[in-house]
């Protein structure tokens, strides 16, 4: 079961990586700069969040195996960190446009959605 969640956080990372070079592209080839990265400042920190929350679930799955005390996820960090990203983008408002800053903080689970979506239409009913 880990193994397979591992997987899944791997391709996440594989697909995070992959826009975050099409925002790179984006600021680099047009005039749409503080919005491309402002996107790409949001996605840095919705990949934090990921890493953060598939290392703090591993941690959790070998308390469990270890029969030990569980301890949260811990949101409040994750939320933290997404209100830092907010303020950095409020603080430099010529180069981080806000509202991309948010879409860039919601990019991982776009791409989770997303994800889950296309695995639903692909797996035959009987096996859902």
């Amino acid at each position: 079961m880990m193994n397979e969640y591992k997987s899944v956080f791997f391709k996440y990372i594989k697909y995070t990586l992959y826009l975050l070079s099409l925002f790179f592209v984006g600021y680099a080839v047009t005039p749409y700069k503080a919005i491309f990265l402002g996107l790409a400042l949001g996605t840095v920190f919705s990949f934090y969040n990921l890493w953060s929350m598939y290392s703090k679930i591993d941690r959790m799955g070998q308390a469990v195996i270890q029969q030990k005390r569980v301890k949260t996820l811990g949101s409040l960090s994750r939320l933290l960190f997404a209100g830092l990203a907010v303020l950095i983008a409020m603080k430099y408002p010529e180069h981080f446009h806000l509202l991309s800053v948010v879409v860039g903080l919601m990019s991982v689970y776009i791409i989770m959605l997303i994800d889950s979506l296309t695995q639903v239409t692909r797996t035959p009913k009987e096996k859902r």
